[in-house]
């Protein structure tokens, strides 16, 4: 199972996996078809047999548009236990619910990210994250953004692809009646990466309750459009642990949210652009190198914080706090006391390729 946001790719991962395949034979579909959906819903044995027995393989994309795809796909496998199944979803709240628990001990899952860095040093060269860091805090890492020359092209492109996909899959996927509190919702998170969200406050500003609010993120991370981060607490008095922080997967997406794509030298936002880039980069390389870091936000009572700490799987942590400008540097006292052993690194847009490449991982 590859899960994603729409357009990072995933289709066409599969399909160049596949074109290197000669010697198989694979069956390819697309959930939207009626066709296929109408034949996997059946859930028949002779016409599972009659479809696909002749084949190696069976390739789904965006599986979540297929009503019980999971039950589908196990009796499939149970029929056919040398068929090779690979599925795509871009909406990781319906495909749980469909995929989770039928296929539970037979599935192994994968997420693609947008464009990482290190990828744009492999295809650019090593210097071009550096050049091209501007652009990533404003435009992004889609693949086909980073392919737009256009910087006007390249904002509508991010536009539609917000309305055309992200909001809409959503609002399908679960039926919701009120486009407009989703998308107010998704724009006041826009404004507060790097702080801590108050669902009260968020809730009252909405004129929604609480629980819907939740309700709103959880898709939203689910449709792969924000991430959540907890606060880190090894139970010292001062410290916050109950808060969280959601970020965006990708900064394009959230300069589109709020249509804004001014120069980043003119943007008061822009240390937040580069704390959620960090932040995402991270992320995405744990992920990649199936790390099983756990990453949290630290702050105080009193506002000392630092932006990302990273436990590993023997406990052992690393700090890391996000600077624009390299002016100020100075490690939280609190911090500084609680932890003292613990690695701290500035990340600036001068030095952040150190601290994006696999042998800087905690492991």
């Amino acid at each position: 199972m590859l899960f994603g946001a729409r357009r990072v790719g995933k289709t066409q991962l599969v399909q160049s996996y596949l074109a290197d395949q000669n010697k198989e034979r694979w069956f390819s579909a697309h959930g939207e078809d009626n066709d296929v959906a109408e034949l996997l819903s059946s859930r028949s044995a002779a016409r599972f047999r009659q479809a696909f027995a002749t084949y190696d393989g069976f390739f789904l994309d965006e599986a979540q548009s297929v009503s019980d795809s999971g039950l589908a796909l196990k009796l499939l496998v149970d029929l056919l236990p040398d068929l090779k199944v690979i599925v795509t979803g871009s909406s990781a709240f319906r495909l749980d619910q469909m995929l989770g628990q039928p296929l539970t001990g037979r599935r192994s899952v994968h997420y693609l990210h947008p464009i990482t860095v290190n990828e744009i040093s492999e295809w650019k060269g090593p210097t071009a994250p550096t050049g091209l860091l501007p652009d990533l805090l404003t435009y992004g890492s889609y693949p086909e953004v980073l392919q737009i020359a256009s910087q006007k092209d390249r904002r509508n492109y991010l536009r539609q692809l917000v309305e055309d996909y992200l909001f809409q899959d959503i609002l399908a996927f679960d039926q919701l009646r009120n486009a407009k509190k989703l998308r107010d919702l998704t724009t006041l998170v826009a404004h507060q990466i790097g702080s801590e969200l108050s669902l009260n406050e968020l809730a009252n500003s909405l004129q929604i309750n609480k629980g819907t609010v939740e309700r709103y993120l959880d898709l939203l991370e689910k449709s792969f459009v924000l991430f959540r981060v907890d606060g880190f607490s090894r139970n010292l008095r001062k410290e916050v642990s109950k808060s969280k922080r959601y970020y965006f997967v990708d900064n394009g997406i959230r300069n589109a949210v709020i249509d804004q794509f001014p120069p980043l030298e003119l943007r008061p936002d822009r240390g937040a652009l580069w704390e959620n880039f960090f932040v995402n980069e991270r992320r995405r390389l744990h992920a990649y190198h199936h790390a099983g870091v756990r990453d949290y936000f630290w702050r105080t009572y009193d506002q000392q914080e630092i932006d990302r700490i990273e436990v590993d799987s023997d406990d052992s942590i690393h700090a890391y706090e996000c600077k624009w400008s390299s002016k100020t540097r100075s490690i939280p006292a609190a911090w500084k006391k609680a932890y003292p052993e613990v690695p701290f690194d500035f990340v600036t847009p001068e030095n952040f390729m150190l601290h994006l490449q696999p042998h800087t991982m905690t492991l």
